[in-house]
């Protein structure tokens, strides 16, 4: 499947046009493979804006896709729930909707979450949940939150998912899909017209085909240019992270992952394998609930009064963690959040990036976590395993990568590669090269 650039090339040789993108595009948003993706499609509006698109525009009338968290002016933003779908339609897009329609990009729909984006599972009992498009046997997870945006993305429907990371939303996703999932460091996108999880924690960035992608999605996002460089491996010192990273991890990703280490410092990477204790802080920092229930409480307090008996009770459940948090818990939480991010930064000082297992599993069975009380336990152990190694990024305020290390014939599995703060292009960087050795394997 060819990626934007590979295709916007093609437009611009005159190999295809527009117009037949996008309905290759449509065809597979209304396919099999798309079942429960969208909540919203917009198939008639994208083929009026094609219209208006020329090739010479960076997203050149390509097809990208929205999560259901995000204004789109007329529209009510519903976060993936019912108890929103009344809701007054936005006055204007979100300002990552606006900069993509700017840069040329053709918006086909809303896609499905995780309700109110609190889940990396991707099950939604309102809606439907996605199928990963990786098994035709099993249906199997999409991951979250941003679920249909992954597979929108993984089936082709579209080119850009755009999507939120608030503990892993996007990467979890894009490793469980086998796509490539960019987080980047939060102040470098706003989040203007995007329903809160977090506020200190959510990301505004997207999925996509391939790292030269993820770099022009972040590059529209961000209004910025990324100084990406040409650097081989050799030239970058790389962390392993042995400890917590590993954890109840399954032989499969465990084997995907040594095989790239293995393939990796073949073609020439500097990988040292260190340990991080100060990992070991994190559960009591977020004891009484973390930033997420908090921030995510203050916002649904008054609809879950009105409305609460619409919730995912998963979701409900949550949320309203929040509510024990006393002022000095939040106000003890923000200090010793500052205080871990200023020692693993010096920790991590010496390496341009640190690699890791975006999950410590591949994607199980949707049947297994589907909506009912009598597979909660199930559910919160895979939703405690997919969070655990991504949301360490966004504790740090940090920025990651998850690209697909697994080989055809496997269940799509990530590799993560990430930093601290305002890393961005170094990781991206080094995520070219990362992508173009493990694609020669």
């Amino acid at each position: 499947m060819n990626d934007l650039h590979a295709t916007r090339l093609s437009l611009l040789a005159g190999g295809s046009d527009a117009r037949t993108e996008l309905e290759r595009a449509i065809d597979v948003s209304q396919s099999a493979a798309c079942a429960h993706v969208f909540t919203r499609t917009m198939f008639d509006e994208a083929r009026q804006a094609v219209a208006g698109v020329g090739t010479e525009t960076r997203l050149a009338g390509l097809a990208f896709t929205s999560k259901d968290l995000f204004d789109i002016a007329g529209q009510p933003t519903s976060a993936g729930s019912v108890v929103l779908s009344h809701a007054p339609a936005a006055s204007a897009d979100a300002i990552a909707v606006a900069r993509l329609r700017a840069a040329g990009g053709v918006l086909t729909g809303r896609t499905n979450m995780t309700e109110f984006a609190f889940s990396g599972v991707g099950v939604n009992p309102h809606h439907g949940t996605p199928a990963n498009v990786s098994d035709a046997a099993t249906p199997r997870i999409p991951g979250g939150s941003s679920s249909g945006a992954a597979v929108s993305v993984a089936s082709g429907a579209a080119f850009i998912g755009l999507g939120s990371d608030t503990g892993g939303s996007i990467r979890i996703p894009a490793a469980l899909n086998g796509i490539v999932g960019f987080k980047n460091t939060a102040r470098l996108t706003p989040a203007d017209g995007a329903l809160p999880l977090s506020i200190t924690l959510d990301t505004v960035c997207a999925m996509t085909r391939s790292v030269r992608d993820a770099i022009t999605a972040h590059e529209i996002l961000a209004a910025r240019r990324v100084t990406a460089g040409n650097a081989p491996l050799a030239a970058y010192r790389i962390a392993v992270v042995k400890n917590v990273f590993f954890d109840d991890i399954e032989p499969a990703v465990a084997a995907a992952f040594e095989r790239s280490l293995k393939r990796l410092r073949a073609a020439g990477a500097r990988i040292e394998e260190i340990a991080l204790p100060e990992l070991a802080e994190l559960a009591t920092i977020n004891a009484t609930g973390g930033f997420s229930a908090a921030e995510s409480h203050a916002w649904h307090r008054l609809l879950l009064e009105r409305s609460g008996a619409g919730y995912d009770p998963r979701v409900a459940q949550r949320i309203l963690r929040g509510a024990g948090m006393k002022a000095h818990e939040y106000i003890d939480l923000i200090h010793a959040r500052r205080d871990w991010i200023a020692r693993v930064e010096a920790a991590l000082a010496p390496f341009d990036a640190v690699l890791s297992p975006t999950v410590p599993i591949t994607a199980p069975s949707i049947a297994s976590v589907a909506p009912g009380a009598e597979r909660d336990d199930e559910f919160f152990r895979i939703n405690g395993l997919l969070l655990r190694n991504p949301s360490i990024v966004n504790m740090l305020d940090g920025c990651a990568i998850s690209l697909p290390c697994h080989v055809p014939g496997e269940l799509p599995v990530g590799l993560m590669l990430w930093h601290a703060a305002l890393h961005d292009d170094a990781v991206l960087a080094q995520a070219l090269q990362i992508e173009r050795t493990l694609q020669n394997q």
